[in-house]
């Protein structure tokens, strides 16, 4: 409330004048100024996808790539889909409720690798276990077939979401997407764990290719995510993408 009148004794004195905006306490990453209809505002976050020819580059990305992998992937994705349907009974496809984009919640598509039991199974294993709230990852879990554990350990299992990608849920590279129970949690439990929603989820990512994915820290997990959103480039998601093959397939987390 001082702050006018100390400016104007300044001018008043005919001395140049410059204040630091104390905002050290309240913005957690690097900010930057940009114009809002005439009006000079401080963003507390800079988002490369926030542009749009970037998004609009990233999105053709998308497209292209998707087309190219369920072509590749033809294949692999049918020879799956036959093991799947003769080892086990139930629906090929498994199609889960995540949060992506903006919040706003999709189905994320996979190949069905648990028995067709599974939901009523984890009750069981909760009640025995005296469990309460979501699970978020379970070691050894019974519920997985023999040819769904082979799926998983692979990636195989993930690949039907190149057709989420080619709709639009996802994208190729991004910060992995949750379900919406465990947004609800860690949303209250992990500072700035809502920002990875300012971006499309993707099917790989920085944090998978630096060994954060199953049974890994969270914490950890949304600290690399946030790198990603806030330092994204082209070459950046050719360099996720190119170590996926190396290091995101096959896992000893998967």
């Amino acid at each position: 409330y001082k702050l006018e009148k100390i400016v104007a004794e300044c001018e008043k004195s005919g001395v140049h004048t410059k204040f630091i905006p104390d905002y050290g306490n309240i913005i957690p990453t690097r900010p930057y100024t940009e114009d809002l209809l005439g009006l000079p505002v401080i963003n507390i976050r800079y988002v490369p996808l926030s542009n749009t020819f970037s998004a609009f580059v990233k999105r053709c990305m998308d497209v292209v790539g998707s087309i190219v992998c369920i072509i590749l992937f033809s294949p692999v994705m049918l020879l799956s889909a036959i093991l799947v349907k003769a080892t086990s009974k139930g629906p090929l496809i498994f199609a889960q409720e995540r949060v992506g984009l903006h919040n706003k919640p999709f189905q994320m598509y996979k190949f069905r690798t648990m028995c067709p039991d599974a939901e009523q199974k984890l009750k069981n294993l909760m009640e025995r276990n005296e469990k309460d709230g979501p699970v978020f990852k379970m070691k050894n879990d019974p519920r997985i077939t023999r040819v769904g554990k082979f799926l998983r350990k692979t990636s195989i299992d993930e690949t039907p979401q190149f057709f989420n990608i080619l709709i639009g849920d996802m994208s190729l590279v991004g910060p992995r997407p949750e379900r919406p129970q465990f947004v609800e949690k860690f949303r209250e439990e992990i500072p700035r764990y809502m920002v990875k929603h300012q971006v499309r989820p993707g099917m790989t990512g920085w944090a998978q290719i630096n060994g954060y994915r199953g049974d890994t820290s969270i914490r950890k997990r949304i600290e690399y995510d946030l790198y990603y959103i806030e330092n994204w480039t082209v070459g950046l998601d050719f360099k996720i993408l190119f170590l996926t093959c190396f290091k995101g397939f096959i896992n000893k987390n998967a």
